[in-house]
């Protein structure tokens, strides 16, 4: 009997270390033990200030906080950990001497959340550093010696919300992290404080919305100081931005190679900043932006007769669209006042007013106008061009040429300037006085010694003695003389 029960004893013993193994390996859990020189608490491996010159091999897969800060690491390479760490959310590395960092280091930890790498000997960031970390929140890279930030280094990295880089020599302000929010679409936090900015892009950091521009520090930098970047700030402190408030003493600039505080640019007699209103005009379409500091906040908007505005719209031309934005399909008149935005959040509450100015006019009528005006006003030049052509100018001979017709009276230098279209009539012509006898005016013009100016007959002088010609034929005028219309001595023919 004996036999029987130490070897049912065995077997029972045998099953309860399978029970055993499958429960740690359904909990996801290595059998290998704590690392030498690190201290394990439950899923918290702590490997600080022990002079390590490379990583613990062997680190159990449940890790979740790993510790490696204040010791000798050098050179983080692609296999410093032969198992994939698939729980470890969080990796300390600060106050080592890591100056590389392989491109593929970070591919066994794919689920790490916060990633600190400050106080190291870091010189450049390389593309796609950091790409394997889609869902890594927190980076921090302060106090390095990074003079080089890629363009590509932070791809792929759609959750990060905060970028320390303070502590550096960079000298390119890294637009491309935040402009248009497509990089890093839910970076709230980008510290570049105490770096070599001389320059920014002022224009493009005026575009930023609120809330990115709260967490943009940019103090301690050799700045270039002007106008604009006092304008720049001076907005930031108007709405009351953390980037500014918490180091208004701290935001310096260089001039004639003398720091001077930002807010106190007397030297260039920089104007005060003052909130524009928007500007619309009739007919157009417009967006206002509720620009709070703080994303994810409850928008409510009031009209200037304080009237809440629905998401229908209250007039059916103003609405709210879904990220708290005041939307005007058709601008009138009546839309114009200050409206005002009250934003609600987890943390604090925000209030907003934004003036709207709108003129009553189109904008393309307003075009039309101005062409009209200067249609209208070529054609009254044109038309006094035309009249003083008209006045002082000889009218073209060539018209009036034809086939030349012997004259009437010899030597005569009458030039009639005619006012009917009817046809000449003789009175000398057969001694009969015709009944439709016409009248007209003519003008004396210089024929020869014995006149005078403008056609008139200089004292002593006579007039040749007009021949009969015969009845029905048309007088002509010499066709070397020149017509005037500003004759004063009318003949009556």
């Amino acid at each position: 009997m004996q036999p029987r029960r130490d070897l049912r004893g065995l077997w029972l013993l045998l099953l309860s270390l399978f029970l055993l193994l499958l429960e740690v390996a359904r909990a996801g859990r290595s059998v290998v033990s704590c690392p030498a020189n690190c201290l394990c608490a439950s899923n918290i491996l702590s490997c600080s200030k022990q002079q390590l010159p490379n990583v613990p091999q062997s680190l159990p897969s449940y890790t979740a906080l790993l510790d490696l800060s204040h010791n000798n690491l050098s050179r983080l390479r692609a296999e410093w950990t032969p198992t994939r760490l698939m729980n470890l959310h969080s990796l300390l590395l600060s106050h080592n001497y890591l100056d590389f960092i392989s491109s593929e280091a970070f591919v066994p930890v794919p689920n790490l959340r916060y990633l600190d790498l400050s106080s190291n000997r870091l010189h450049t960031l390389d593309e796609f550093l950091f790409s394997d970390l889609q869902a890594l929140e927190v980076l921090l890279l302060y106090n390095n010696h990074i003079v080089v930030v890629d363009r590509n280094a932070f791809e792929d990295m759609a959750q990060l919300q905060k970028l320390y880089l303070s502590q550096n020599l960079i000298s390119r302000f890294p637009l491309e992290l935040i402009k248009d929010g497509n990089k890093l679409p839910k970076l709230m936090l980008l510290d570049l404080s105490s770096n070599k900015l001389k320059k920014l892009p002022l224009t493009d950091l005026q575009k930023l919305p609120a809330w990115v521009k709260n967490g943009l520090y940019l103090h301690n930098n050799p700045l270039e100081c002007d106008c604009k970047l006092y304008q720049l700030f001076a907005h930031w402190q108007y709405r009351q931005l953390s980037s500014v408030m918490d180091f208004q003493e701290d935001l310096y600039c260089m001039h004639s190679k003398k720091l001077h505080n930002v807010f106190s640019l007397d030297f260039f007699n920089c104007s005060e900043y003052k909130e524009s209103a928007r500007e619309a005009h009739l007919g157009d379409t417009l967006t206002i932006t509720c620009d709070t500091k703080q994303q994810g906040m409850t928008k409510v908007w009031v009209t200037p007769s304080n009237e809440q505005v629905l998401n229908q719209g209250s007039n059916g031309t103003v609405t709210v669209s879904e990220d708290g934005s005041l939307h005007f399909k058709e601008v009138q008149v009546e839309d114009g006042g200050v409206y005002t935005c009250y934003a609600m959040g987890e943390t604090f509450n925000e209030t907003l007013s934004v003036e709207l100015k709108v003129y009553n006019f189109t904008l393309h009528g307003h075009h039309d106008t101005l062409n009209t005006a200067y249609t209208t006003l070529v054609g009254c030049i044109l038309s006094v061009v035309l009249v003083l052509i008209y006045l002082y100018l000889t009218p073209c001979r060539c018209w009036c040429r034809g086939v030349e017709k012997p004259s009437s009276h010899q030597g005569d230098s009458l030039s009639s300037s005619m006012l009917s279209t009817t046809p000449n009539h003789d009175p000398m012509a057969g001694g009969d006085k015709d009944d439709g006898f016409d009248r007209r005016v003519a003008f004396l013009e210089p024929a020869g010694q014995g006149q005078g100016q403008n056609g008139k007959l200089k004292p002593g002088n006579t007039l040749p003695v007009p021949q009969a010609t015969g009845k029905g034929q048309r007088r002509m005028s010499d066709p070397e003389s020149v017509s005037s219309v500003f004759s004063d001595t009318p003949i009556v023919v």
